[in-house]
């Protein structure tokens, strides 16, 4: 694990591994731990893994107020001009994947493919930025266990749950250990994310799009919607898990994104 100081902030992040540069964002209220399964696998298949705690999470510096989407592709962008990376294969998990989104609208040169799990494009409806921002009071007036205790069931299927008892409590730990502070900012700055529906037929690299057969919270409507507008996307449905694939059914995610990442052109020739 490592540390750096930029926008004003200390972020935490891993870089293992070597070769082409794979980037994976977390989702909320997670860090960067949930991609541990992705950044051995890939680590150690060629790749070099980048996954950072965004601003608010993990060991990254927590900041008060609101933090938009745009704030968080700036600091990864600079995380990744420290660390001398131009060109990369970028994926987010819901939170994560609608920051990999908002990285393409700003910066879509820097990308060499994109990975969508478990995430939706629409902007947030009015009833829903209500429920964002109570959210966002109620996580600063109780703390993060009660909301973690009460969504664990959606973010793991409750048979994994039982099933896979070292996953769950990795996932509720997760959640517990989330600043509220940095989560309120998170939700209220997602309550005001734009619109991507327009943005996804301009999506012009190669595109995976995964989701758990079993997810509430971005069922598989949402990622087949993604599919459909994404020019030649893919959609890979993980069987017998909900929110989080990655960390539910690790074998299948990987397997489905490697055979993804195998598919794509070397990066010289993608820069041609």
């Amino acid at each position: 694990m490592s540390r750096v100081s930029l926008n004003g902030i200390t972020v935490g992040y891993e870089d293992e591994g070597s070769g082409e540069p794979l980037v994976l964002i977390h989702g909320h209220p997670f860090d960067r731990s949930m991609w541990r399964p992705q950044i051995e696998h890939f680590g150690r298949a060629g790749w070099r893994v980048i996954a950072p705690d965004l601003r608010g999470y993990g060991e990254s510096t927590v900041v008060p107020g609101r933090t938009t989407l745009e704030t968080f592709v700036r600091d990864t962008a600079a995380l990744l001009d420290h660390l001398g990376i131009d060109r990369f294969v970028l994926g987010g998990l819901s939170m994560g994947g609608q920051i990999v989104m908002e990285f393409y609208r700003l910066l879509p040169g820097r990308i060499r493919g994109l990975l969508l799990a478990d995430t939706f494009a629409a902007a947030e409806t009015e009833a829903g930025r209500t429920v964002r921002y109570e959210m966002a009071e109620r996580l600063l007036r109780e703390g993060m266990s009660g909301y973690a205790e009460e969504v664990l069931p959606k973010m793991v299927a409750p048979h994994n749950i039982k099933e896979l008892p070292a996953v769950a409590q990795h996932v509720l730990a997760m959640m517990s250990g989330t600043s509220p502070e940095g989560a309120a900012a998170a939700l209220r700055g997602r309550a005001e994310r734009p619109d991507y529906i327009a943005l996804l037929p301009r999506i012009a690299v190669p595109t995976l799009v995964v989701v758990g057969e079993d997810d509430e919270f971005t069922p598989v409507s949402d990622a087949r919607l993604i599919q459909r507008q994404v020019p030649g996307a893919t959609l890979e449905i993980i069987r017998r898990a909900a929110h989080m694939p990655n960390l539910e059914r690790e074998a299948e995610f990987n397997a489905a994104l490697q055979k993804f990442l195998d598919t794509l052109p070397p990066a010289a020739a993608a820069e041609r």
